[in-house]
């Protein structure tokens, strides 16, 4: 079709398109809404509570509502003049690979979208008026004040705006306080014939926030929906697996938190916290620290042996504030991998060596171990934890983990480390923190947090330095020139925790 075929199309399709949504979804992306997808849209469009300007979900995982928030944008971009829409989510990184990336998938199924507008990494434009007319990502800092926060849907002024915020269940009410700014005037009489909406989504994690009070004590003033997951609900999401939530609620129960929020929808009895935020992984990342402030300390190697074909064996070393480069194995044979240690331990002589064994999978790697006469230490995940405010080891290893990250830690740069950290929850149990399974952080990320764990194995025990004079002297026990970091200390040069891998 072409341009000026387009916009005519346009032209003589607005006004339905306006008053129906769903028509415009079907006519223009050619897809069938989702029966709760169709009661979004609606309720975006003109809502029984707040005639459309303030609607959403609170989700399970997994039903299709980032197509939905697409579908709402490029209605609003669409149908309204001069409209202006800020988005934001959880995180940048979230907002970019969600919502902006379904944003793009769907102007491509669109003549109208794809030959009038423009996508960016940031901005989504109409050609012919790309200030007036648009669509802007914006992103907020864990670390921010709540003044920083609140400019990150500031500074929008049209007689037509949206705001759209997904992952709502974790973002500050300094951001949401912005947004509601904008619903002062709007359709009222100080300025009657304006528009202004806001449209959040998210999963129900946190028992406070603007995603909690929409569902609660706002629940009035907002036309929010609740999409399930449950297996035994006939209004349930078509886009879960019934196997998959079946599975779920087999193995951990209808009462888990983690089955709570990714299954059914619902407020989970504890909030679920997230473990450790983006912002603190890069700083990790970017720290320099001094030899002398490490140099003293024990040092340990953590070793998460692959449990499967597609998980990976991690070895790796910590000494006190300092994360090395970790050497990564796919290997499936023990003896091989016990091999691989061996050589570690040779090569950089630690004070303490973890392997995990939880159900059993480190058990050949041990033996060998013990067998060539090195000293490691046995870990169970599920075992006790040393400290009793923790559900068990693995618990207590992920925040011990995540606390030395926060307070001064310096680690490699691994962005498959950041994203294994950063998907990592952890709730209330009773009286003690626990962590989600394994199995379940494994369906989030699409593959297994083997580099986090094998760091959070190094702090499975307390470990004392069975040699403090190899530190002072710059000797390992066995004779050979020890330089834990060359290049990291004040006199600079050398090489960074990036490229050094003292196993090499």
């Amino acid at each position: 079709m072409s341009q000026a075929a387009t916009k005519k199309r346009a032209e003589d399709n607005l006004i339905r398109w306006r008053q129906d949504p769903v028509q415009f979804v079907r006519e223009e992306f050619k897809v069938e809404p989702d029966k709760w997808q169709k009661r979004c849209l609606r309720n975006y469009a003109n809502g029984e509570k707040s005639k459309g300007r303030r609607s959403g979900a609170k989700a399970c995982k997994g039903p299709g509502k980032t197509a939905a928030l697409a579908w709402i944008a490029w209605h609003f971009l669409v149908c309204y003049p001069f409209p202006k829409i800020a988005a934001t989510s959880i995180t940048a990184g979230n907002l970019r690979d969600g919502l902006w990336a379904e944003m793009a998938k769907w102007q491509k199924k669109s003549d109208i979208c794809n030959q009038m507008y423009t996508w960016t990494i940031t901005r989504i434009f109409h050609n012919d008026y790309p200030e007036e007319w648009f669509m802007t990502a914006r992103a907020w800092s864990k670390s921010a004040s709540p003044e920083q926060q609140a400019n990150t849907l500031a500074g929008l002024h049209a007689d037509y705006i949206m705001f759209m915020i997904d992952e709502c269940g974790g973002i500050p009410d300094a951001v949401m306080a912005a947004a509601e700014a904008a619903l002062a005037n709007a359709g009222t009489e100080v300025n009657p014939h304006a528009i202004a909406k806001i449209v959040i989504m998210g999963n129900p994690t946190h028992l406070s926030g603007p995603l909690y009070r929409a569902c609660t004590k706002e629940k009035s003033l907002w036309d929010m929906i609740e999409i399930t997951g449950d297996p035994d609900d006939p209004e349930r999401s078509p886009r879960i697996s019934k196997q998959w939530a079946n599975e779920q609620i087999k193995k951990y129960g209808r009462d888990n938190a983690w089955v709570l929020v990714n299954v059914f929808g619902k407020f989970p009895p504890a909030s679920m916290n997230a473990l450790i935020g983006p912002d603190d992984m890069e700083a990790a990342m970017n720290r320099v620290i001094d030899v002398s402030a490490y140099e003293h300390a024990p040092k340990i190697l953590g070793v998460d042996v692959a449990r499967q074909g597609d998980d990976r064996t991690v070895i790796f070393p910590r000494q006190g504030l300092v994360a090395f480069k970790p050497r990564i194995l796919r290997i499936p044979d023990s003896v091989q991998i016990a091999g691989q240690v061996a050589n570690a331990i040779k090569k950089w002589n630690p004070d303490a060596v973890n392997v995990d064994n939880t159900g059993g999978w480190g058990s050949g790697v041990i033996d060998s171990l013990r067998t060539w006469g090195y000293a490691v230490n046995d870990v169970q995940f599920a075992g006790k934890a040393n400290d009793y405010v923790y559900f068990n080891k693995r618990a207590e290893m992920n925040m011990e983990a995540a606390h030395w990250v926060k307070n001064g830690g310096c680690l490699p740069r691994i962005d498959e480390l950041t994203e294994e950290a950063v998907a990592i929850t952890y709730f209330h149990n009773k009286d003690k923190l626990q962590i989600v399974e394994k199995d379940q952080i494994k369906a989030e990320l699409g593959r297994s947090p083997d580099l986090w764990d094998g760091l959070g194995l190094t702090f499975a025990f307390p470990v004392a330095k069975r040699n403090p004079y190899d530190a002072v002297h710059g000797t390992s026990s066995n004779g050979s020139d020890y330089v834990p970091l060359p290049g990291m200390g004040n006199n600079g040069g050398g090489k960074t925790v990036d490229e050094y891998n003292p196993l090499d």
